[in-house]
């Protein structure tokens, strides 16, 4: 599976300009860790996250000034997200492998990644984009394997069966080179953890 099969591609933006305080109730109200920036030509330059409009942002609470506790010391906070935006450590593009994706995310400790195409944003994919794809329903992933299945023969052609996201097809021509076609489509289907594709038994 690539990363284009699950990536979310309506995705919420903000541009470098966008006031900081606009950007953090984005992410307040929409439930994200972070926004993808996009400057005016559509350029995708770094990403905003609750951690940056966090810092510096919250003024210490006064009540330990009275007690003689001393003022912690506080940079000024950005005023727009040009001053707080990172550039991503981890991107993708639409064509990397969801299973390596998988790795970065958890690797960097990051909960999204962009997905981006000739420097242009392309999407966003999630740990729960990629947690929807593995759950899918057993009998929502054996009719999208049959549906593509049936660009290479009859739909009687084709036996199929899902168990947990194992799929297994028997094919009634058993005919190696559309075999193979059948397990790269089969693949790519979103929920399938494994093709195991066969000849029917003759008797």
């Amino acid at each position: 599976m690539r990363t284009r099969d699950v990536m979310t591609t309506d995705v919420v933006v903000v541009s470098p300009d966008t006031d900081a305080r606009e950007a953090a109730r984005l992410l307040a109200e929409r439930g994200f860790t972070a926004l993808p920036v996009v400057d005016a030509a559509g350029t995708f330059v770094g990403v905003v996250s609750e951690a940056e409009l966090l810092r510096d942002r919250l003024p210490q609470d006064p009540r330990w000034l009275v007690h003689g506790e001393p003022a912690v010391s506080r940079h000024a906070p950005g005023d727009v997200v040009a001053q707080v935006m990172t550039k991503p450590t981890v991107t993708a593009t639409p064509n990397t492998d969801l299973a390596e994706v998988a790795d970065l995310m958890l690797a960097h400790g990051v909960r999204s990644v962009p997905v981006v195409h000739e420097g242009h944003l392309a999407g966003i994919v999630t740990r729960r984009d990629m947690l929807r794809s593995i759950s899918r329903a057993d009998s929502i992933i054996e009719a999208e394997i049959r549906h593509r299945l049936a660009v290479i023969g009859a739909a009687h052609r084709w036996q199929v069966e899902v168990s947990g996201g194992k799929v297994s097809i028997v094919d009634e021509m058993n005919d190696p080179a559309d075999r193979h076609v059948a397990e790269v489509l089969a693949r790519a289907v979103a929920g399938v953890t494994d093709v195991h594709i066969t000849a029917p038994e003759r008797i």
